[in-house]
């Protein structure tokens, strides 16, 4: 028999859940008339028959036709008492920020570098989002999953925010040598890049950091082999200097051999 529900909440200890159906089961009815209890950070999505009909905000809310008009026709149609139970689901939606969320390449992205041509650069980073769109993110991300946490987001868009970085790479830098000096400003166009494809899933994207980007290592030793010519400055006045301490070493040693020679 199935188990009659008069009181709905969904409180999550985790902090990692994103959407939990109640009940979790299809051996489960809400009675007419049940207590809908919704926290701050949280919104709650009613289904019946497969279908959304209200997204419930903050508050304790009842199961009657005055909180969901649409149901009027629904409950008169199927004959259903004041207090009798229908077949439905409410879907809790976290609208916490979600943060600290991993991106980063599994294998190294081409980049075409104006001094090495084409390289291959691995990047790693964190981003932050939030759901904005509650019935959207349901319909779009999650469909019938009783349950979705933040490693399931953060799988899903790994491969969008891979896809957008590589194009901003190529548009926004010319060479890795300038990348340092340029991670704020790209963790920026990066994030505005990935604002808009966000919104279509429901979601909003609070902050995108870059932690690093970074090539081969041939490419790294190339890369301090030119830093130490930058720091020496003038090439030629130091081969020069190189030189003379050589040749002042050598009539030094010279003078010492000659001296020993006549003593004897």
């Amino acid at each position: 028999m199935p188990e009659i529900m008069d009181v709905i909440e969904f409180l999550d200890d985790s902090g990692s859940v994103m959407v939990q159906r109640i009940p979790d089961s299809g051996n489960a009815e809400i009675n007419w008339g049940s207590q809908l209890t919704v926290r701050e950070s949280q919104a709650a999505v009613f289904f019946r028959d497969g279908k959304s009909l209200d997204v419930f905000g903050p508050g304790r809310h009842v199961l009657q036709t005055q909180n969901i008009p649409v149901l009027t026709k629904l409950i008169t149609s199927l004959g259903y008492g004041t207090d009798s139970p229908f077949r439905s689901e409410v879907y809790f939606i976290s609208k916490k920020l979600f943060n600290n969320l991993k991106w980063g390449t599994k294998t190294p992205i081409l980049f075409k570098d104006k001094d090495f041509q084409m390289i291959r650069l691995r990047a790693f980073g964190s981003f932050s989002i939030q759901i904005e769109d509650p019935a959207l993110f349901l319909n779009k991300v999650v469909g019938t999953s009783g349950y979705y946490n933040d490693y399931d987001i953060e799988e899903y868009l790994r491969t969008i925010i891979l896809t957008k970085f590589t194009d901003m790479l190529g548009e926004n830098v010319e060479s890795i040598f300038s990348l340092p000096e340029q991670f704020n400003e790209l963790s920026i166009i990066s994030r505005n890049m990935l604002l808009e494809e966000f919104k279509g899933l429901g979601l909003t994207v609070h902050d995108f950091q870059i932690s690093s980007i970074s090539p081969p290592k041939e490419v790294q030793e190339m890369i301090d082999a030119r830093s130490s010519m930058a720091a020496i400055g003038d090439m030629d006045k130091f081969f020069k200097y190189k030189a003379a301490l050589s040749m002042q070493a050598a009539a030094e040693n010279t003078s010492d051999g000659s001296g020993a020679g006549t003593g004897a």
